[in-house]
């Protein structure tokens, strides 16, 4: 898939800068892609986003703040995670409305009255924000992996924990090599790994941008943003729950509280899944965002 990187200017109340990538027939229904913490945009493959144009829709996938070439907040407070955690919110800079905010920015500046969201991870609580404060702007909502906020579903495994800890990497190597690691952990268990492929997608991410504590004021603003359970069961969407059985980063238990919590959300559990996309999957998950969104096309 040929599509050429961009970069929209001034977007949304805070003026940042965002890196961007339109991909599929202009006249069809748009679909917006936000990723997780830590990851850049290409954290959705090029053949996962080839599935869905494939199936009628157009995508949009960007860099969020603080993450690959969109703006990074390097004059902010530094972030402690230990510390939101334990309820000292001092080093938090912006929140999970913030970067909903810098998504219907984009949609602005693409002239774009609103749009299909889809969030993976990280990126599923942004979009059940957009969804919950932006609510105009949302014609379907589709929370990947992800959770409510309510801090008694969704926990990590300690094994997950662990992969993501240590002392931190110092050369381009090291990074590639913790990522690779990362992915390996927190992936599939039910499906063959693509090292290859995620050694690919590590040197990537790293030659465009490689900001740790960006990564850190990331999850500061989610700590930060708090429980969204309540305010999700005031929606009134066509919303879809993806989830993995064997997901060690954010256990099924997260994405069943989400299902539960909007009404009418449909809730579609892969069994041998963890947090990651694993190519076998591409088609399924494809074929079931794309069936919601011409469902939801259809009935506006």
């Amino acid at each position: 898939m040929t599509v050429s990187e961009e970069k929209a200017v001034d977007v949304g109340p805070a003026g940042i800068e965002v890196a961007y990538e339109r991909s599929g027939d202009r006249r069809a229904p748009a679909v917006l892609l936000v990723m997780g913490i830590a990851l850049q945009m290409y954290g959705w493959p090029d053949g996962f986003c080839a599935e869905l144009t494939g199936r009628g829709v157009q995508v949009i996938r960007f860099d969020n703040r603080d993450a690959g070439l969109s703006s990074h907040f390097a004059d902010a407070p530094v972030p402690d995670v230990r510390a939101a955690l334990a309820g000292d919110l001092s080093s938090v800079s912006y929140t999970l409305s913030d970067m909903a905010a810098d998504a219907v920015g984009l949609l602005d500046t693409l002239g774009l009255d609103s749009a299909h969201v889809v969030g993976l991870s990280l990126g599923g609580a942004i979009a059940q924000t957009m969804a919950i404060e932006h609510p105009g702007r949302v014609r379907s909502l589709t929370s990947l992996m992800s959770t409510t906020g309510d801090p008694a579903v969704g926990l990590p495994k300690p094994e997950a924990l662990g992969a993501l800890t240590g002392p931190p990497p110092k050369s381009r190597e090291e990074v590639v090599e913790r990522m690779v690691t990362a992915v390996r952990v927190l992936g599939s268990p039910g499906f063959a790994f693509d090292e290859a492929a995620a050694r690919e997608r590590a040197g990537r991410a790293f030659d465009r941008s490689y900001d740790p504590l960006g990564v850190a004021r990331q999850a500061v603003a989610s700590v930060a943003s708090g429980d969204r359970t309540a305010r999700l069961g005031s929606l009134r969407l066509p919303a879809l729950v993806i989830h993995g059985a064997d997901d060690p980063m954010c256990d099924v238990s997260g994405g069943r509280a989400t299902a539960a919590a909007v009404p009418g959300a449909e809730l579609a559990v892969f069994a041998g899944m963890g947090h990651d996309l694993p190519r076998a999957l591409w088609p399924a998950i494809a074929s079931l965002i794309t069936d919601l969104v011409h469902r939801a096309e259809a009935g506006r």
